[in-house]
């Protein structure tokens, strides 16, 4: 195979009460990538589509070709000549996992382009690179989902341990994106450093019930377990109008709404498509009634994750 491209999804990461640790991807928005071989040695960014000139060309500084090194040097390649094509499709700061599309959408191309070497698992690491160039910190819960699909569990970063779980058949997202930007470094610095242990303790029991939720598929279960009692009460500040936003989408039939990721995305899940093309559209009303517009993704849980388009 001499030239491939590649999506990869969008992914919501956090899920309420999962702070860094849980996360999913859904069908769209999501980005692309063409790859092909050339008798050149090295990597060249030929071209990026659609970031308004915000993304460097330079391929040891762009989240999609840094998980690339990474595979080339794990099997021995590093004197191959690859020219990339990025297509972003996804808006910066939303919160839905840009830059993790990007590196996964790197990482799954080049895999296929040299036959699909190594397995999903073993490119994890590589796509947690293109975080770190990202962001700063190699987080796997927008990666993750990514480049698995599904919902997943990060158990554990020393050493690595991440879960795939079980994903109700009827389990659907509702995401708005505001035209708002709220930076991942400014959202991560007004955490607080230390939380009363009273807190730690409701949130624990809300991610083992909304893990146990998914497993039992208990619609209610996953519902009265996505409460976030630490991240959202500070985070949320950073985003006019949401505590209306998130009445709506509880009033048109939410089980539960919070922030995707660092925000200013708010996701909600219910139980199909037709609820879920309701709450976003409530969620979309509500944004609009105090000036500000938004964009709205409506999908079940994404279970296949990245894909070939050719």
């Amino acid at each position: 195979m001499k030239e491939v491209k590649a999506f990869a999804p969008a992914t919501v990461a956090n899920v309420a009460c999962g702070f860094d640790i849980l996360g999913f991807a859904v069908d769209s928005p999501g980005d692309e990538i063409e790859m092909k071989l050339v008798d050149k040695p090295g990597i060249v960014i030929k071209d990026i589509t659609g970031d308004e000139g915000r993304l460097s060309k330079n391929p040891r500084d762009n989240t999609a070709t840094v998980s690339v090194y990474q595979f080339l040097e794990k099997i021995g390649a590093e004197k191959a000549g690859i020219e990339v094509t990025l297509h972003k499709k996804m808006p910066f700061g939303s919160g839905l996992g840009s830059s993790s599309a990007s590196t996964v959408a790197g990482a799954f191309a080049v895999n296929a382009l040299f036959d699909n070497p190594l397995s999903m698992e073993e490119l994890l690491p590589f796509a947690m690179e293109g975080e770190r160039v990202a962001c700063g910190a190699a987080h796997a819960d927008n990666v993750a989902p990514a480049l698995y699909g599904g919902f997943v569990l990060v158990r554990s970063y020393d050493p690595l341990d991440v879960v795939r779980l079980n994903v109700p058949e009827e389990l659907c997202c509702a995401v708005v994106h505001p035209h708002i930007e709220v930076s991942t470094k400014d959202a991560r610095n007004i955490l607080r450093g230390e939380i009363p242990l009273v807190d730690a303790v409701r949130q624990w029991g809300n991610v083992g019930g909304l893990i146990a939720g998914l497993e039992q598929e208990n619609y209610d279960l996953i519902g009265r377990s996505l409460q976030d009692v630490i991240v959202e009460p500070i985070r949320s500040m950073l985003i006019p109008g949401f505590d209306e936003v998130k009445r709506a989408a509880i009033y048109a039939g939410s089980m539960g709404t919070a922030i995707s990721g660092s925000g200013p995305s708010i996701f909600s899940l219910c139980k199909g498509m037709e609820k879920a093309e309701r709450i976003a559209n409530a969620k979309v009303e509500a944004f609009k009634a105090i000036g500000i517009d938004s964009d709205k993704f409506v999908s079940k849980v994404n279970k296949e994750g990245p894909k070939i388009i050719y």
